[in-house]
């Protein structure tokens, strides 16, 4: 991500519509996981500390960050949020299966090789360990947001799942979110190119009511999207899984050679 748009983020990731509403969602689904607050958990891509600040919210308490950048380290450690080291989701400085769960938020789509970072969850996961992955949707919504976040791809929903599947990883559930401001997001992008307009990040975009007014757009879409009710979306939201170890089937291993 450029400097000046993790200036922007830190200053707004507190009380941004964007920022609050998906804390909400991301709190609301990780409740209904069996991950109990004293759980290892990993946040990567930790940016300026949205995620960071809502697992303090929940309760947890062993929680670690992990950004690429320094400027980033720098924002989490200035707001007091928690530990967060520098590295990189293609290869996480941190041994097999030691999180129960990991948080992947709006990161995969940074890195050229995203196989290689979802199969480096997988690998720091403990077996039956979960993952909440986000992403932005749609290559026909690609605006100013992609370009100065350094983004590399835009997904489909079936495209996310496969991928997440070709890692080894159980989808349990995956949707699209943020459909009802999708025409808007889209024009407003549109509009920018169109006019050459310069902004370090979207998020400058924004007034108290038309926070108040996409705070409660967004919050009532949040409501709805788990229901896998939208064909489309700003964004993707998915649940995956690393299947637990099966025990060996009678008859097999030893037993089975001295029959």
């Amino acid at each position: 991500m450029e400097m000046a748009t993790y200036e922007v983020e830190a200053q707004i990731e507190a009380t941004h519509w964007w920022f609050v509403v998906r804390r909400g969602l991301l709190g609301r689904i990780i409740a209904t996981l069996p991950v109990p607050t004293d759980s290892s958990v990993l946040d990567i891509g930790s940016s300026t500390g949205t995620n960071l600040r809502l697992l303090r919210q929940l309760g947890f308490s062993n929680v670690q960050g992990l950004d690429f950048s320094d400027e980033a380290v720098r924002w989490c450690a200035e707001k007091k949020l928690g530990i967060v080291k520098r590295g990189d989701i293609c290869a996480l400085p941190f041994e097999d299966g030691c999180f129960d769960m990991v948080l992947a938020t709006d990161i995969i789509e940074h890195v050229e090789d995203d196989g290689l970072a979802l199969r480096e969850i997988r690998r720091v996961l403990r077996p039956g360990g979960y993952v909440l992955i986000t992403v932005p949707a749609f290559e026909e919504i690609w605006g100013l947001q992609d370009e100065v976040a350094h983004h590399k791809r835009r997904y489909r929903k079936e495209i996310l799942v496969s991928r997440i599947e070709d890692a080894d990883l159980s989808v349990g559930r995956a949707f699209y979110f943020n459909a009802l401001l999708f025409v808007p997001i889209w024009l407003a992008r549109r509009l920018i190119d169109l006019l050459s307009i310069k902004l370090n990040s979207e998020g400058e975009v924004n007034t108290p009511l038309l926070n108040w007014l996409f705070t409660n757009i967004f919050a009532f879409d949040t409501w709805l999207a788990p229901a896998n009710i939208f064909p489309f979306g700003v964004s993707i939201l998915a649940v995956a899984r690393k299947q637990e170890a099966r025990p060996p089937s009678i008859g097999s291993g030893e037993e089975a050679d001295k029959q």
